[in-house]
């Protein structure tokens, strides 16, 4: 592998490994507590720059990164929005959270169009993954999508909404570099033992649960949590 693509593959996980323990830890704290904004922002950062790192990649070594590109730009734009779903009322805010809204489309297109091109083929691969691959990350793609478009077009944004737009995004980042770290490439830092054990998808499945829960928790309260104070 050539220097550039080595460098910036280890930055990559690099900071994937650091946006997955900030993540933990901005996970766990309390909503709007100091821990929870300096680990978020923290992770907003390291999260941010490592999918532009994987976009990179999968840009320069798309015979074998291909859908790293995908990735890595559904973690750019989920971040990004996620940041500017609390400021949304903000008219500039508003147009900076819609041109991320147009990627975050497009995105979602061309990984439609390359998980069904995927099952044109023979072994229904492309670049190497299948197009069940391509159709999740487009469902998370999609999913995001449908929320750009509630703040988008919504005559009334509460504040309960935004909170949880911003949740949804930061998690499903969150999910992205968790399953990167765990049961994506960084699976082979493991045993085979465990690796073959089943528990590497715990994280995620646990990432999955809590945001469920915390959606439950922010939509379900007459007011919503203190939104000054947001990444």
């Amino acid at each position: 592998m050539p220097t550039l693509e080595l460098v910036i593959l280890v930055a990559h996980v690099a900071l994937g490994t650091v946006a997955v323990i900030v993540g933990a830890i901005a996970f766990s704290s309390r909503k709007g507590r100091k821990v929870h904004v300096s680990a978020g922002r923290v992770f907003v950062y390291s999260m941010g720059l490592a999918s532009v790192l994987g976009a990179m990649l999968g840009a320069l070594k798309f015979e074998t990164f291909w859908i790293t590109f995908h990735a890595g730009v559904l973690g750019t734009t989920l971040v990004a929005s996620g940041v500017l779903a609390v400021r949304i009322r903000s008219q500039s805010t508003r147009r900076w959270f819609s041109v991320v809204a147009v990627v975050n489309a497009c995105n979602a297109a061309a990984l439609f169009g390359a998980g069904w091109f995927a099952t044109t083929l023979p072994e229904g691969r492309l670049f190497g993954f299948a197009a069940a691959d391509y159709f999740f990350l487009f469902g998370m793609a999609a999913i995001a999508f449908a929320g750009d478009l509630r703040l988008i077009l919504g005559t009334r944004v509460t504040g309960r909404h935004r909170i949880a737009q911003h949740l949804v995004r930061m998690c499903i980042g969150f999910f992205i570099a968790a399953g990167s770290a765990f049961t994506g490439p960084g699976a082979s830092a493991f045993p085979k033992a465990v690796q073959d054990s089943g528990v590497l998808s715990l994280p995620e499945l646990t990432i999955v649960v809590l945001m469920l829960f915390w959606l439950w928790k922010t939509l379900r309260r007459p007011r919503a949590m203190p939104v000054n104070q947001e990444v």
